[in-house]
């Protein structure tokens, strides 16, 4: 079984009715009302305002170089290439290269009349405005995307608890077995979290940003974090009082993985235990040393990540 998503509904209804608005205003060559609705329909309705208008442009500038080479000069094939040669470069410089395919199908319709007329002209800008207006009109809806956002938040949160618990028992046991499948997943999630956000964003005229988006972008933050910090706890060995310390705090701190802003709080904890673990007798052999260093080293990495949670106004939970 296939699945017909809404994008593909909407190009298939709007196509419909800009063919049939323009065969029931009786213009020529109709049909190509679809085809610019077609390719005016985008993911995103800033995208489709941003493509509508580059076609726009795209297709007025070509039926002025239609105009001038046709009826300036002669009605050849030689001329479409020569008038292809300064009509595309003028594109780029508008910024309307969008609107290149468009504008050709545009330069055909009048070079194959053999005449350029202002009944022509009028016929292929009612096309075009048709074409683009039923494709702003489709994308005016877009389905709201704030449920899949929640879950992706969910998800993230729930990995990353998973990955914490690995950590508190690793400082405790040494011989924990990790596939560490979680890492992948909640790197994936984040990269699709992160793009279904803007897409949102860009669905909004008036909006420039998204909490959500925001949201994301301090999870991969945090995430970069947490991927240093798993070889500095497998490099540890050997059991220490200062594993079972930390141990602790990273059991209460995967316990309040949230989009709520506690880091101050665990910013403190985190002050009080090192200074608990800075006044605690000095290691005695090489292997506890390097494994105290190794745990102070995580532990300022922990202080980057909190502050990174910290810069991060909140959500509610």
């Amino acid at each position: 079984m296939f699945k017909i998503g809404y994008r593909t509904a909407k190009t298939a209804l709007g196509t419909t009715i800009a063919i049939m608005l323009a065969e029931f205003l009786q213009l020529e060559n109709y049909p190509s009302a679809g085809i610019i609705t077609i390719l005016c329909i985008q993911v995103t309705k800033k995208k489709s305002l941003k493509s509508s208008w580059a076609r726009f442009l795209a297709c007025s500038i070509a039926m002025v170089f239609s105009f001038v080479f046709f009826e300036g000069i002669t009605y050849h094939p030689l001329i479409i290439g020569l008038l292809l040669l300064l009509f595309i470069p003028t594109t780029v410089i508008v910024k309307a290269t969008e609107g290149i395919v468009t504008s050709t199908v545009v330069i055909f319709h009048l070079y194959s009349e053999g005449n350029i007329t202002f009944e022509l002209i009028g016929n292929e800008l009612l096309l075009v405005t048709i074409g683009i207006g039923i494709a702003l009109i489709m994308n005016l809806y877009m389905p709201s995307v704030e449920s899949k956002l929640k879950n992706y938040q969910e998800e993230i949160e729930h990995n990353l608890a998973n990955i914490f618990k690995e950590i508190e028992l690793y400082l405790l046991e040494k011989d924990r077995k990790w596939d560490g499948l979680e890492i992948t997943k909640t790197a994936q999630l984040i990269d699709e979290a992160k793009t279904l956000a803007f897409r949102d964003v860009e669905n909004h005229f008036l909006r420039h940003e998204n909490t959500y988006y925001h949201y994301f972008k301090m999870r991969e933050k945090q995430f970069e974090i947490i991927e240093r910090v798993i070889p500095m706890i497998t490099s540890i060995h050997i059991a220490i009082d200062q594993s079972r310390i930390i141990a602790d705090f990273i059991h209460e701190l995967r316990l309040n993985i949230h989009p709520g802003n506690t880091a101050q709080r665990f910013l403190m904890q985190l002050l009080e235990m090192r200074k608990e673990i800075e006044g605690m007798e000095l290691p005695n052999t090489r292997e506890e040393f390097e494994a105290r260093a190794a745990l102070f080293h995580f532990l300022k990495e922990m202080e980057n990540y909190l502050v990174v949670k910290s810069q991060f106004k909140g959500m509610e939970v």
